[in-house]
């Protein structure tokens, strides 16, 4: 590593600092100058030197004079608002939230309004920040879009408020099950919204509007346990309250009993 000490008035070097911080907000790359470190380079652009080994991909704090480097910048870079979480802000840019933790060397699920959040490149897609909320992606067991997501957040909300939390979590799988059964509509969307040939709606909550409510975290993290791949029920296709009556619904091979829930395969 070059430790070459530059001397400047500390007037110039106020000014070379400002300037520094002011066009920080801008930058996308910054250029190796003599002397400089990365814990230096990093103070100038709000961020660690951690972040910045993860951003670069640099395996020790080595660096040399004309080296280019990613710095934190307006294309890059996500300020936490309220009611985000790690997973929204993943969803968001269309990257997990490990490669969100990764590239900013985070270790809490907890964050704050106000932080800034390097977001790294997705060389998996070969898309880099892009905002996917408009349309499907596939980070999940299935594509789906943001709006589905909490839709899907929606309907466990609805059908499983109260009770036990992998409860919540094979509920949202069931949707997820029946998308990919090949029997039932293809999309979250319009499982959730199906309504049979004799005019029956699949899920109660859209007949009584329930399914209109907003999600609770619960909720929200069950839907994203689900999209993840974890299920309770290891493929059902119904579910109902144990208090039913309905001879057809118990005739069911039963997959799982959660809470007051009964989870079952089809025929």
């Amino acid at each position: 590593m070059f430790n070459i000490r530059i001397k400047v008035k500390p007037l110039i070097a106020s000014v070379i600092a400002g300037l520094f911080i002011s066009q920080s907000v801008f930058a996308a790359t910054y250029t190796v100058k003599p002397g400089d470190t990365l814990w230096g380079i990093s103070q100038k652009y709000g961020t660690t030197y951690t972040k910045l080994m993860s951003l670069n991909g640099l395996q020790n704090t080595i660096i040399y004079p004309g080296q280019v480097l990613q710095v934190p910048g307006s294309d890059n870079t996500y300020v936490v608002q309220k009611g985000d979480s790690l997973y929204l802000i993943a969803l968001k840019y269309g990257i997990t939230v490990d490669m969100l933790k990764s590239a900013n060397g985070y270790k809490s699920d907890i964050i704050y309004p106000g932080q800034v959040f390097i977001i790294p490149r997705d060389t998996s897609s070969n898309r880099t920040y892009q905002d996917v909320s408009r349309g499907s992606i596939e980070r999940g067991v299935i594509p789906y879009t943001k709006e589905e997501f909490d839709l899907l957040a929606r309907l466990v909300t609805a059908e499983a408020d109260g009770e036990p939390y992998q409860a919540k979590v094979a509920v949202a799988a069931v949707v997820i099950n029946r998308v990919k059964s090949g029997i039932f509509p293809n999309t979250i969307k319009d499982v959730i919204y199906q309504v049979d040939a004799y005019g029956n709606y699949q899920f109660t909550p859209v007949l009584n509007g329930w399914i209109n409510r907003p999600a609770s975290a619960d909720a929200i993290s069950a839907a994203r346990d689900a999209l993840s791949g974890v299920d309770p029920t290891n493929g059902a296709l119904y579910y109902f309250d144990q208090s039913s009556t309905n001879a057809w619904l118990w005739s069911l091979p039963i997959a799982a009993r959660i809470g007051n829930m009964v989870f079952c395969y089809g025929r």
